[in-house]
């Protein structure tokens, strides 16, 4: 047998292989690059897909917007550019998905968490501080829910939430604090948990076991991964646990959030997309914001911008305050400590804290002195002494790098 060209055997038999014609050759990579557009525009789609249901998913905060812009011209001035002040709140409301269980709803809501999160202009570090629920302070006029408003008053801190919502809180932390609220975000019981379950679980180290029916919470000694249900029970649990003052939750939190930052920023929840979405899916579906942060987007830059903070960084405590001298059961602010740390956070400077020293939890409630003693503001020399500048305030806190068992 020839081909066409009289050799035997064809090309296999001139030592060359049979190529399949060019037609078929180019018929080939068109399919094979038809493919390719094809799994790319299913991805960007997919993608699409996934960025707007985030995106959609975080409520705007229109109503709070609207209500400080009236109050604009009373509000503090920005005094350090660069520098975001963020009012972080936990919302005991039982209305919504899931929160039902945990008490009948009545239409309120009062803010279960408080804490102000200062992030400086240069994002080398950040500073969580906690306010009280019991803080004896001064409430502004607000506007309720139903269009009336309460006139102003002295009353407990978390009063501003239920009165009215994030906005009356905005103006009460500006007036107790003097610094400027650029941004807030409002959680619930059900988002909370969500959040905890999609990074599989937080860790936290206990001194002793933990037996709350209260707070359904049971748990032995030393190091427990916390999940959903427990993880809420850690951090709102107030009567059965401790001394049941207010001082201990809000350390117990403190200490939970800590250790949910380390957790987040490790490789197995940023570079996990089994972890992440979940966790994306879950933070967005919780919050409510202000108009500023309401976009995946506008979330992205914040996170973004401290996800490289080391934990060691990332400081937590709580303003200084004492039981309040009417009643104990509520506090109040410790003087000039509080005047000081406001002062810090305002001008962006920085914060340096210092474990608790451990004490008898009968007299947890009872603060020792929270800030180190400092030349008086105004007298950088200290009268009388060689002392060439007054030392930097310490107060009583933590890290989100310290791992000590509680």
């Amino acid at each position: 047998m020839t081909d066409s060209a009289g050799i035997p055997g064809g090309t296999d038999a001139a030592g060359g292989e049979r190529r399949p014609p060019r037609n078929r050759r180019r018929r080939l990579l068109r399919w094979i690059g038809l493919g390719l557009a094809l799994l790319v525009l299913m991805g960007t789609a997919a993608g699409w897909w996934l960025y707007n249901k985030l995106d959609g998913n975080i409520t705007e905060d229109t109503s709070a917007a609207a209500e400080l812009a009236r109050y604009e011209r009373e509000r503090p001035a920005h005094l350090a550019t660069g520098a975001q002040n963020i009012l972080l709140i936990g919302s005991d409301s039982r209305s919504g998905r899931g929160n039902a269980g945990y008490g009948e709803d009545k239409g309120t809501q009062r803010s279960d968490t408080t804490i102000l999160l200062h992030l400086p202009q240069d994002r080398r570090s950040a500073t969580a501080v906690s306010i009280p629920r019991d803080l004896m302070t001064q409430i502004p006029s607000c506007l309720r829910p139903d269009g009336t408003r309460t006139g102003a008053s002295f009353a407990q801190f978390n009063w501003a939430f239920q009165w009215g919502g994030a906005a009356c809180t905005i103006r009460t932390v500006e007036k107790l604090t003097g610094i400027r609220i650029d941004h807030h975000m409002v959680i619930d019981f059900s988002g909370f948990k969500r959040m905890v379950d999609a990074v599989g679980g937080v860790e936290v180290c206990l001194t002793k076991p933990i037996n709350d029916v209260q707070a359904k919470l049971k748990l032995p000694e030393g190091v427990q991964t916390l999940r959903g249900e427990q993880a809420l029970g850690f951090v709102r649990a107030r009567h059965s646990l401790g001394n049941g003052s207010d001082t201990e939750r809000m350390g117990r939190q403190q200490q939970f959030l800590g250790s949910l930052v380390k957790k987040v920023q490790s490789n197995g929840v940023l570079l996990n997309p089994a972890r992440l979405y979940p966790l994306l899916d879950a933070a967005t579906s919780s919050l409510t914001t202000d108009p500023g942060l309401a976009s995946l987007r506008n979330m992205y830059e914040l996170v973004r911008g401290v996800r490289g903070i080391p934990t060691d960084r990332i400081t937590f405590l709580t303003v200084p305050r004492r039981p309040y001298a009417p009643n104990p059961n509520r506090d109040e602010l410790v003087e000039p400590d509080a005047t000081r740390l406001f002062r810090q956070l305002r001008e962006d400077e920085p914060v340096t804290v210092t474990p608790p020293q451990p004490s008898a939890s009968s007299a947890a409630r009872t603060p020792a002195p929270t800030a180190t003693d400092a030349v008086p503001e105004g007298n950088s020399t200290g009268e009388g002494t060689s002392t060439p500048s007054a030392p930097i305030p310490t107060f009583t806190g933590t890290t989100a790098g310290n791992a000590e068992c509680r």
